[in-house]
């Protein structure tokens, strides 16, 4: 706890390489509030300052990763009183959610989304955001936005159609309908599920694993897949030379060599 007997909205820990971001508002199913956005933030530039840390774990605590944005949040509560001005929830959006996931997407580090339970509206575009997700079998994925009359937001637009395809993200975003973890891999949405009594051990592992590889050649990855998306096929080729011509003047290209050839263990510092 804080100094002042309060919980942190986010909790840090760091075991090794890797830093675990934690959303802690678990009676509330971990919703964001305009508060919880600040902390998070800070933590997301903490691990950015700090070359200790070689991948970023954000889960949620107690029984969800994230219900996506709290409703009662004076930020998007809307004044029921006859002749109130509306509330404007994109002022919102422009304000924590587009910076939130821009930064998930440019981080120096690769970020695994640990989904310990049900991640809903924005909580789920924030997972998706993540690069690897990683999910419990009872975890699920949930397009609410349609139940209260909107769109999906925080980049889930963008992102349910290029990882499910147009008439899969259409259905989820318009039905609303509850996602099993199972049929979210199986769907392409994420990664992994794994049974419940697996899972700390292996978001853990898939940490650690990612830790220890090069992680500039990681982030790069990230970097050229998703530019791709918006090339022809003649310029996806040349942005990954333009790519390997950098990262083959680096530390971990040469230590990636070396290493090879001389049949032991690699050790990567870029960063």
């Amino acid at each position: 706890m804080s100094d002042a007997g309060v919980e942190p909205l986010v909790k840090i820990a760091q075991e090794g390489a890797v830093r675990t971001i934690t959303l802690n508002r678990p009676k509330a199913l971990n919703s964001f509030t305009g508060a919880m956005h600040e902390e998070l933030a800070a933590a997301l530039d903490a691990a950015q300052a700090d070359r200790s840390v070689r991948c970023i774990v954000l889960t949620g605590a107690g029984r969800a990763f994230c219900a996506g944005q709290d409703l009662a949040d004076p930020a998007v509560a809307p004044d029921m009183s006859p002749g109130a001005k509306p509330t404007d929830v994109g002022n919102v959006i422009e304000r924590y959610y587009k910076p939130l996931a821009l930064r998930i997407r440019a981080m120096p580090v690769p970020v695994i989304a640990a989904v310990n339970g049900v991640a809903a509206g924005a909580g789920a575009s924030i997972a998706l955001a993540c690069d690897i997700v990683i999910a419990t079998r009872s975890a699920s994925f949930i397009q609410a936005f349609s139940k209260i009359g909107l769109v999906p937001d925080a980049g889930g637009t963008w992102l349910l159609s290029r990882l499910v395809g147009r008439a899969n993200a259409l259905a989820l975003a318009m039905t609303g309908d509850k996602l099993g973890a199972d049929e979210a891999q199986r769907m392409g949405l994420i990664w992994r599920s794994v049974a419940d009594d697996e899972f700390a051990g292996e978001v853990a592992g898939t940490a650690a694993r990612l830790a220890a590889m090069p992680t500039a050649a990681l982030v790069a990855t990230r970097k050229v897949i998703d530019a791709s998306m918006q090339l022809d096929y003649a310029d996806a080729i040349s942005l990954e030379g333009q790519w390997q011509s950098r990262l083959s003047a680096a530390h971990d290209y040469l230590e990636g060599v070396a290493a090879f050839l001389a049949k032991r263990p690699a050790t990567f510092t870029d960063r």
